[in-house]
């Protein structure tokens, strides 16, 4: 594998944790009569990638996937995070250090496979310790719901800051009127899939929360305020909401229905 040619030996590993809190059992719910979990695994089995896990808590999880070319890793129920989940999984499956590893949620069974291939081409050409995928802010709607997390780069494309608050802010034009937003505008919405090379998400994982991972909630906080990279680049293609509610799960059931 060599820098600027993410084609082959690149991990996808999909942390898939059975009790989610607003969705009990989300990896086997079903979508077009079959289990999220392997609509996501298909995803990044299509992107190419050299080896594709599922680290779950839960042996039903793995029973579904049986059939497939994926592996399984049997990880504690105890995790806080995905992440901590795939450092376990990074250790079970002995991946070297310099391995990239994409860290694809389970709850994205329509991840474009060109975005699951751009965020490792991201980390491989940038050197970063890590790297993510964003997309232009589309709505004042969407800029100041603080469920829809934003974000700032640096000219290089490394990230500077990512808040659940509506960055950067337009002094002048958000004074007269929030109800639209400034055209051209440098908004950012965060996508949340990315790469690492297995040392540095073992070592991510054994740092503790910062000051502003805990304000915001938001666990790549903990990479920048310890003064490591995240290249940010912007996806090819656009990333269809994932499956968080029973409402995302019908919306999703009409999506795949029409034939996504």
């Amino acid at each position: 594998m060599k820098t600027g040619d993410m084609t082959t030996g690149f991990i996808v590993a999909i942390p898939a944790r059975y009790a989610a809190s607003r969705l009990p059992g989300k990896p086997l719910r079903l979508l077009g009569g079959e289990p999220l979990v392997l609509h996501v695994a298909r995803r990044a089995l299509a992107a190419g990638a050299g080896e594709v896990w599922v680290a779950t808590d839960d042996e039903r999880i793995r029973e579904a996937l049986q059939d497939t070319p994926v592996r399984v890793a049997m990880t504690r129920p105890t995790h806080a995070s995905g992440s901590d989940r795939l450092a376990e999984c990074a250790d079970i499956a002995g991946w070297p250090d310099d391995a990239v590893v994409v860290n694809l949620q389970g709850d994205e069974p329509f991840a474009p496979v060109a975005g699951i291939r751009a965020v490792a081409q991201a980390l491989v050409d940038s050197g970063a310790e890590m790297a993510t995928l964003a997309t232009p802010v589309e709505t004042a709607e969407a800029l100041f719901d603080p469920n829809t997390v934003k974000l700032v780069r640096a000219e290089s494309g490394d990230a500077l800051y990512f808040s659940r608050a509506p960055i950067p802010w337009h002094r002048d034009a958000f004074a007269r009127d929030r109800g639209a937003l400034p055209a051209p505008g440098p908004w950012l919405r965060h996508i949340g899939i990315y790469a690492y090379r297995a040392g540095f998400l073992r070592r991510f994982t054994r740092l503790p929360a910062g000051q502003l991972e805990r304000v915001e909630s938001l666990e790549q906080l903990r990479v920048l305020e310890t003064g490591h990279r995240i290249a940010v680049a912007l996806t090819p293609e656009p990333f269809p909401p994932g499956v968080d509610t029973p409402e995302d799960l019908a919306r999703a059931e009409e999506h795949w229905a029409r034939g996504a």
